[in-house]
């Protein structure tokens, strides 16, 4: 105990590690029963240097779930201690010296998942040389279990998809330089969604998934009513109330474009939802009111910003959906993972990994229905979506679709040709665009001149909302004008940090008296919320602007994802922080006119390729970048990659 003592007071890792390091070896030794014949069959810890042993193991564990890993790769415990001194990295690799998966079987609170204790499960499991915390593991297992089951192709009438198909998508996608007829993504993805109960969308930003989502609601609606003689009950929902009030205000304006009945467009929803709100948390507690006792009432739930939903979540979405119900999930698979463990949309869409060609493949039988509806050829070399043989019908790869083209980003468009760069990993080719002479990108040095060029383009950009507070706008309008530019950044403190950008920018726009920072409260603070509320309908993402009402009452504005102004009291909000700068991960599900990111010098874990790719895709017009050269190159050639076993379990 020792060691992990070193180890706590060092930083290294958290009281919470060592108290679940304490709490197994009691239950091994019998203190805790986990198994109520262990005593009686003399089930104890063999020697001491296998306590040691195990209690080092259920601390990695545990320190893997708070950096969003499932499980730890029992073959890779050394990647986790490579930073820790010298002394303490060579006595963890004593302990654990080549401890095998049978060894480890051994303990009586590790268990290898297929063997169910009809009280109290084994704390551990091991299964596939991976050591996962039991409820993870159930999780991941359910979660498998769930999409692999739902993902049988549905009895659908070929001609009526075709024929819908056919108006909601009227002519072929051309090429300016061609007048050759190119696959349409968008069409596919649409077929492909309406023939599973669980599908899921991937594209970059600007590839038209919301105008894909608005097609395919309308097919489904059309479907639905001639199959079962009433309108289908549908809903939106996404991860945050940002991402959720996104999603209603651009499903609406693409429900406009429909070329299809009035009638039919008023059938499909545009009023989008938290998850949370979606299932019904309970006061105080991590259940939820919808469940698979309690499933939700619905026959087609759409997910937008599938890539931040964790484990956790998604298994409970998954075990409140009725057995009739689709679910589609819209999102894209390159972006930042959950904060919270797992990487789902990655490890459904993780076709290259386990694909003998690294490609996204479909079976013979999907192949010949995406040819009978949308006229997919089965030899489209460009985009790697070609369909091959498989005698396998309910592959996961036949419930998934990737849009390929921008519509927002041209070939001549920076942001499109950076945001590619970097998801490729080519940090040089990404670094020279900068000097290309493109528009709509910008690198500034990390330099203290350039920092503070920076913080003079942020404090004007934001000069716009402040403008408006003055005016006497409403709280929209407001609201509206703040989010045109966005400050990004990788860590959380430092003056490279969101609490040193957010001090740096307050001060700036006090010293050009836009605001009166002298107190704590002033109309203009802009404030994220950081823990739900579910009572005040407030959620982890959301951002308010404070703005004095007639009487001269301060009061907290708040967007709701059906669009409406949400005014609260500044005592009255739950955990909140400043936000003129916020982290890359809790920009994502936004998007703005003007985003600025820095990227520290410094080395961290957390400065990835999928970091970087996330942050420049969250700018509609304009990207500055703050960095050095080093930075960027080193962070495109990190790509991240969670423990888990999901994706092996849906590939396999």
């Amino acid at each position: 105990m020792e060691l992990l003592k070193q180890l706590r007071d060092l930083q290294l890792i958290r009281p919470l590690d060592l108290q679940f390091a304490r709490f197994i070896i009691q239950a091994e030794s019998g203190q805790i029963q986990s198994d109520p014949s262990a005593q009686a069959s003399g089930a104890t810890l063999a020697t001491e240097s296998g306590a040691e042993a195990l209690q080092l193991l259920s601390v990695l564990v545990s320190l893997q779930l708070g950096r969003g890993e499932v499980c730890l790769p029992v073959d890779g415990w050394q990647d986790l201690i490579q930073d820790w001194p010298d002394a303490l990295r060579n006595e963890a690799r004593q302990r654990l010296g080549n401890l095998s998966e049978e060894q480890l079987l051994q303990f009586t609170v590790v268990s290898d998942g297929s063997v169910a204790s009809e009280t109290v499960e084994a704390p551990l499991v091991l299964e596939q040389n991976r050591l996962y915390l039991y409820r993870y593991w159930f999780y991941e297992t359910r979660v498998a279990s769930r999409i692999n089951g739902l993902v049988k192709p549905l009895l659908l009438d070929y001609q009526k998809v075709k024929t819908g198909l056919d108006q909601l998508f009227p002519s072929p996608v051309t090429e300016p330089s061609s007048s050759e007829a190119k696959t349409d993504w968008q069409k596919v993805a649409v077929a492909i969604a309406v023939r599973c109960r669980f599908s899921v969308i991937s594209g970059g930003p600007g590839t038209g998934k919301t105008t894909t989502v608005a097609r395919l609601l309308a097919l489904y609606t059309g479907l639905f009513l001639a199959e079962h003689g009433r309108a289908p009950e549908i809903k939106l929902a996404a991860p945050t109330g940002k991402a959720a009030a996104r999603l209603s205000e651009s499903l609406g304006q693409a429900r406009q474009g429909l070329s299809i009945s009035d009638e039919l467009k008023q059938l499909i929803p545009d009023q989008a939802q938290t998850l949370h709100r979606l299932l019904g948390p309970r006061p105080d507690s991590k259940a939820f009111r919808h469940n698979a006792d309690n499933p939700l009432h619905l026959d087609l739930l759409v997910v937008d910003e599938a890539s931040m939903i964790d484990l956790p979540m998604i298994s409970r979405l998954l075990d409140a959906l009725p057995a009739h119900a689709q679910l589609i999930m819209i999102g894209d698979k390159d972006q930042l993972a959950s904060v919270e463990a797992g990487s789902v949309l990655g490890d459904i869409c993780a076709w290259q990994q386990f694909s003998p060609e690294g490609e996204l493949t479909y079976s013979h039988e999907q192949n010949q229905y995406l040819q009978n509806v949308c006229g997919l050829a089965s030899d489209e070399p460009e985009s790697g979506q070609h369909a091959t043989a498989s005698s396998d019908s309910r592959t996961v790869a036949n419930a998934l679709a990737l849009l390929r083209h921008s519509y927002r980003f041209d070939e001549h468009s920076g942001i499109g040709q950076l945001a590619k760069a970097v998801n490729r990993g080519e940090g040089k080719v990404a670094l020279q665009l900068f000097s290309a002479g493109l528009e709509d990108i910008a690198l500034l040095p990390l330099t203290e001149t350039g920092y503070q060029a920076m913080v003079s383009q942020v404090a004007q950009g934001y000069k716009a909302y402040l403008q408006e507070i003055a005016q006497g706008a409403r709280p929209e309008s407001v609201l509206t004008a703040f989010n045109r530019i966005q400050l990004l950044a990788v860590l959380r403190e430092g003056v490279y940090g969101v609490t040193g950008l957010n001090l740096a920018i307050e001060q700036h726009l006090n010293r050009a008296r836009l605001i009166n920072s002298s107190t704590n409260w002033y109309p203009g603070r802009p404030v994220m919320i950081t823990r739900n509320d579910y009572q005040l309908g407030l959620y982890n993402g959301d951002i308010g602007i404070a703005i004095e009402d007639q009487d001269g009452r301060l009061r907290v504005w708040f967007e709701l994802p059906d669009g409406e102004m949400k005014g609260v009291l500044p005592g009255r909000l739950p955990e909140h922080e400043t936000v003129y700068a916020m982290t890359v991960h809790k920009s994502q599900g936004s998007e703005f006119d003007q985003v600025v990111m820095l990227l520290p010098a410094q080395e961290t874990p957390l400065l990835s390729r999928e970091l970087i790719y996330t942050g420049i895709t969250r700018a509609r017009k304009t990207f500055t970048l703050l960095t050095t050269s080093q930075a960027l190159i080193s962070g495109c050639a990190r790509q991240t990659e969670r423990a888990s076993g999901l994706g092996w379990r849906l590939w396999r």
